[in-house]
């Protein structure tokens, strides 16, 4: 059995090709049918929830990545971000707003090297 040292552990997670990633996303399947909310409503009120906590930035890939399967944009984030900035605070959305963006980068790039290896 190989044992990954810290830092290629992370890099696994930031590329989303680690298994716990996989874990994380089968303890939410269900919580979409539960809510009674419609796809896109779901992953706006979670996204503003995370900014809401101060979520890692981890936190942000591994919940933007079901989002932009489903169609959520950068601007949808920028929209979620104003829209709460006046209850959470602005240091706050400031914050989330860096995550949110190192979270689309990070999966942008993951995705095209995918597709260069294909």
């Amino acid at each position: 059995m190989t044992t990954l040292t810290p830092e290629r552990t992370l890099d696994a997670i930031a590329q989303g090709d680690f298994p716990v990633l996989e874990e994380l996303a089968q303890m939410h399947l269900d919580t979409l049918e539960r809510s009674g909310l419609d796809e896109r409503t779901y992953h706006l009120v979670r996204l503003a929830a995370l900014i809401a906590i101060e979520s890692a930035p981890a936190s942000y890939l591994a919940n933007l990545a079901a989002a932009r399967e489903v169609g959520l944009t950068a601007a949808d984030a920028q929209a979620v971000c104003t829209a709460i900035a006046p209850i959470v605070g602005s240091a706050r959305v400031v914050s989330a707003a860096g995550s949110v963006l190192r979270a689309l980068v990070l999966q942008e790039d993951s995705s095209e090297s995918k597709e260069s290896q294909e």
